[in-house]
């Protein structure tokens, strides 16, 4: 079953199954290693988030792009902050539509989140660091 991106939350486990829009891509942020990767802007028609892509993936996804994840994760990483991403786990393949209805905001990458006081293995919102993504600049 697919989850909106604004319905996803940090977590340890590859549970995420999802389709977005990719809107523009960059390269990893300086002090990055363990290969190559790189950070890219996504969204569908409730939220946007920060995807990481690695290795052939950075290479195989350009903006405009619609993608299908599967497994996937949502956590953070050093350098990047929150960024949705298949891991080891996880999928990401190109779908064969032409094209989503998608918004840039709020960037779910872009929320601060605390541990659940009732369970400490969910997380929950704590407010928004920014509305938009402070990485990308918003499309025109």
């Amino acid at each position: 079953m697919n989850v909106f991106l604004k319905d996803i939350a940090p977590a340890a486990q590859n549970i995420i199954n999802t389709r977005f829009i990719i809107l523009d891509k960059a390269r990893s942020p300086a002090g990055a290693t363990n290969g190559k990767s790189c950070i890219a802007l996504a969204a569908d028609e409730t939220a946007a988030v920060h995807i990481q892509l690695w290795g052939e993936e950075c290479d195989a996804f350009e903006a405009g792009d619609i993608v299908k994840l599967t497994n996937g994760i949502f956590s953070y990483v050093r350098n990047s902050g929150l960024v949705l991403r298949a891991g080891k786990r996880g999928k990401m393949e190109k779908m064969g539509e032409f094209t989503i209805a998608f918004v840039e905001t709020p960037n779910v990458s872009e929320i601060q989140w605390n541990p659940d006081p009732e369970n400490p293995k969910r997380y929950i919102q704590n407010g928004a660091v920014s509305a938009y993504s402070r990485v990308f600049p918003s499309l025109p």
